[in-house]
């Protein structure tokens, strides 16, 4: 009688853990990300000014930017074609061993960006890795 009642509490267990992995999966599929375009920027910089704010002090501008949206102008120096339509813009930053890389998904025609043009580009940081990356970006001006 006790190892029915242990079988059917762990029983329960099991059904409750996977039902609640499927309602967390379900969440997470259906979440959107933010839109760029309506969304309001925490920060507004140069390129070069949030590069060295990440070389200055890497710990204080992550905690400061990583997950903020970010408007960063500055001047493209490559354009590259990503996965699934996706470009990299990398911004000039006056460092030659490090940019600003904006990942602007959905937008499959490098053309829209030439080398040299001063563009004003929103994302939102995800950190630093010799490169400051912003994702989800959207073309704000030229």
């Amino acid at each position: 009688m006790k190892l029915k009642r242990s079988y059917k509490f762990i029983l329960v267990v099991i059904l409750l853990t996977g039902l609640a992995g499927i309602i967390a999966a379900i969440y997470f599929y259906n979440l959107s990300h933010k839109d760029m375009l309506k969304s309001k920027a925490d920060f507004v910089l140069s390129a070069e000014d949030l590069q060295k704010e990440f070389e200055s002090d890497e710990v204080a501008a992550t905690s400061k930017f990583v997950n903020k949206i970010v408007e960063v102008k500055g001047i493209v120096s490559t354009v590259e074609s990503g996965e699934n339509n996706a470009l990299s813009v990398s911004l000039k930053t006056g460092n030659d061993l490090s940019s600003v890389i904006c990942t602007l998904p959905g937008v499959a025609d490098a053309s829209v960006f030439k080398q040299g043009e001063t563009v004003t580009i929103r994302g939102e940081c995800s950190g630093f890795l010799m490169d400051v990356l912003l994702n989800n970006c959207v073309l704000i001006g030229k």
